[in-house]
């Protein structure tokens, strides 16, 4: 777990356009407020660097003592259409003012203009429908219970197996942990889910087996026969890098769930609404999957997920019987509904691919500076991971990648927390409105911060 230290540092001023640096860091001042949340709140939730968001700008960071970032985390890739929209912010007053603050399942105007929204998006829109809930994590979890009802249903007790993949994450629920790939998240978890079971993730550097025939090998080896499987999840994006899926797996994948009646889910969660350079990750490697759980970047502000999947799967619960407390609550629908349009109108997607040609290519310099520590380099669009590791092995470094990170914050250019298997990912994701002046300016600050770290 990164440890960032609450001890003030008289760091280097910096004023550029776009940055300002011109207390200690963390600011003395600040202080106060993180003892009372360390008193008052769980070890847990202090794993950030140490500074306290006064406001939030497009894609830039601000506390009130007068520093600025530029920010390359978007909250946790939820600010897609970019901090602080004036749209989403004058929707939400206009509500607010409505005085429509809370609906439970009964029926808003909006609900119905963000779910016709989201449906078109779906690869068979007329094939597909919308249901809303308010976490990343209750939307695999939702997706998790449609596989395996819809498998027990149409085929029985015995098509039971959920397959996942190492390393994944897919939220913090119960469901969603299992499902998750990574054995330090469930030692909690005392003989429960023995019908989730993880393949090897073929990313090509912490698994270099990419073939399709790892994935069935894997099953055979195990036990589980195709026919006993009721849904394969994979995140389209794998977050501990991001790691994608090889086009041609992706599409042997997918033949081989509609050989065995399978449910194929791709949890868009984090990679969703424009992240990769296409309103969904997925569209990459040219499938149709039968669910997809969205969320974070969906509304680029308040909480809100969803799950688009095939009406014949969407249908199998009765009325009243498949819903949230906040399902469709007017305040994050109404910000979902701006972001979109924003996304859409501002062609964020595409901005993130143009970026992305700008970005990926100087991100792969910085490493080539630094090959014997800085590991492997993917991304797609604006969001992008290097992998920090021991000298000439492929050992996670998580010290380092803290004091990259953490160079990075005293510079001006504010990130989340390494992330990761072991906390050695040096995870990239600005929002989708940056600019290409703001981008390099970003990225010669990373440079300069590996350079200073890694000599």
């Amino acid at each position: 777990m990164a440890k960032y230290s609450l001890e003030p540092v008289t760091v280097p001023h910096v004023k550029t356009k776009y940055r300002t640096i011109k207390t200690a860091l963390p600011v003395p001042e600040s202080l106060e407020i993180f003892k009372t949340l360390t008193e008052s709140e769980p070890v847990s939730m202090m794993g950030q660097p140490p500074v306290v968001w006064d406001k939030a700008d497009g894609f830039q960071v601000y506390d009130r003592w007068g520093n600025k970032w530029i920010d390359w985390s978007s909250g946790v890739l939820i600010t897609n259409a970019g901090h602080g929209r004036k749209e989403i912010a004058e929707a939400l007053r206009k509500v607010i003012d409505q005085k429509l603050l809370a609906t439970y399942v009964f029926v808003h105007e909006k609900r119905a203009e963000l779910t016709k929204m989201l449906q078109s998006l779906a690869p068979e829109p007329t094939d597909y429908q919308v249901f809303l809930l308010s976490t990343g994590s209750e939307a695999t979890e939702n997706c998790i219970k449609l596989a395996k009802t819809w498998a027990v249903e149409k085929y029985g007790p015995n098509k039971k197996y959920f397959i996942t993949f190492k390393n994944a994450f897919h939220g913090r629920t119960m469901g969603a942990q299992l499902a998750g790939g990574n054995p330090r998240l469930k030692t909690w978890i005392v003989d429960e889910g023995k019908t989730f079971i993880q393949v090897p993730f073929p990313d090509g550097y912490k698994n270099e087996n990419t073939s399709f025939e790892l994935f069935t090998k894997t099953l055979r080896e195990k036990g589980i026969i195709p026919k006993d499987i009721a849904g394969v999840m994979t995140e389209s994006y794998q977050g501990v890098g991001p790691d994608f899926l090889p086009v041609e797996y992706a599409r042997q994948l997918e033949s081989f769930c509609h050989e065995n009646g399978i449910i194929t889910i791709y949890d868009e969660v984090q990679s969703g609404f424009g992240r990769t350079g296409k309103m969904f990750c997925y569209e990459h490697y040219g499938i149709k999957p039968d669910l997809i759980a969205c969320g974070k970047g969906i509304s680029s502000s308040l909480p809100l997920s969803a799950v688009i999947g095939r009406k014949d799967i969407m249908s199998l619960y009765a009325p009243g019987s498949m819903t949230s407390t906040h399902s469709g609550s007017p305040l994050p629908v109404v910000a979902a509904v701006e972001s979109l349009k924003i996304i859409l109108n501002e062609k964020l997607a595409e901005n993130a691919r143009k970026m992305g040609e700008i970005m990926m290519p100087e991100l792969g310099r910085i490493r080539e500076k630094h090959p014997d520590i800085l590991g492997c380099l993917q991304g797609k669009g604006l969001v992008a991971g290097i992998q920090v590791v021991k000298k000439d092995t492929k050992t996670p470094d998580s010290d380092t990648a803290v004091k990259i990170n953490e160079k990075c914050f005293h510079k001006g250019l504010l990130m989340f927390a390494p992330v990761g298997v072991a906390g050695e990912c040096l995870k990239i994701a600005p929002p989708l409105n940056i600019t290409e002046e703001a981008l390099r300016e970003s990225l010669a600050v990373f440079e300069e911060a590996c350079d200073e770290i890694l000599g």
